[in-house]
C-alpha cells in the first residue's frame, strides 16, 4: 500500500511538471519544469526497480539534455512566448496539440488494456532494466530509431548554432 501511495504522489508530480513545461511562457522556467519531470520520472524507474534506466535518466536527460536546452535559451535569449490573444502564435497549433493528445491516450489505453502484442525484448527490459538487455535492444531491434534520434540532436545543436550567430549579426547590425 505504502509503494503504491508513493508512486501515485510521484506520478502526480510528474504530471504536474509536464504540465508545467507546457504553460510557462519563459523558456528558462519551461525548462526548469521537464528538469523536474525527469527528475520524478527517475523517481518512478526506481520504483519499477530498473535503476539503470532511473540513472540514465538523470545522467542523459536531466543532466545533458536540460542543460543544453538551457545553453540554447541563453545563446538565443529568453523572451516570453507570447499568447494567442496578442496574434503571436497560429491557431493550428492547439488544434495539432489536441489530434496529438488523443494520439497519445488512445495508445496508452491500448497498452493497459492489452490490445497491442507484446515483444520479448520490451519485457525483459521492464524486467529492471539491465543494461545488457538495454544495449542488445537499442543496437538490434531499434538501432534505426537510435540513430535518427543521435542525427535529430545533431540538427538541434546546428540549429542553435545557427540562430545564435543570426542574433548575433543583427545585433551587430543594429549597434552600427
Amino acid at each position: 500500500m505504502l509503494a503504491t501511495s508513493f508512486f501515485v504522489i510521484f506520478a502526480a508530480l510528474s504530471i504536474a511538471a509536464a504540465i508545467g513545461v507546457i504553460i510557462s511562457r519563459k523558456p528558462v522556467h519551461s525548462a526548469l519544469f521537464l528538469l523536474a519531470n525527469f527528475a520524478t520520472l527517475a523517481v518512478l524507474y526506481v520504483t519499477l526497480e530498473a535503476q539503470f534506466l532511473a540513472a540514465i535518466q538523470v545522467i542523459i536527460y536531466a543532466g545533458g539534455i536540460v542543460i543544453l536546452i538551457l545553453f540554447v535559451i541563453m545563446l538565443i535569449g529568453s523572451e516570453e512566448i507570447p499568447t494567442p490573444e496578442s496574434g503571436g502564435t497560429r491557431q493550428w497549433t492547439a488544434y495539432l496539440g489536441i489530434v496529438l493528445g488523443v494520439v497519445l491516450l488512445g495508445s496508452i489505453a491500448g497498452m493497459l488494456f492489452g490490445v497491442f502484442g507484446e515483444d520479448e525484448i520490451a519485457n525483459s527490459v521492464l524486467q529492471g532494466g539491465v543494461p545488457e538487455v538495454v544495449g542488445r535492444a537499442l543496437f538490434t531491434e531499434y538501432i534505426l530509431p537510435f540513430e535518427l534520434t543521435a542525427v535529430l540532436i545533431l540538427v538541434a545543436l546546428l540549429g542553435a548554432l545557427v540562430l545564435a550567430r543570426r542574433s548575433q549579426v543583427a545585433n551587430k547590425a543594429a549597434n552600427k
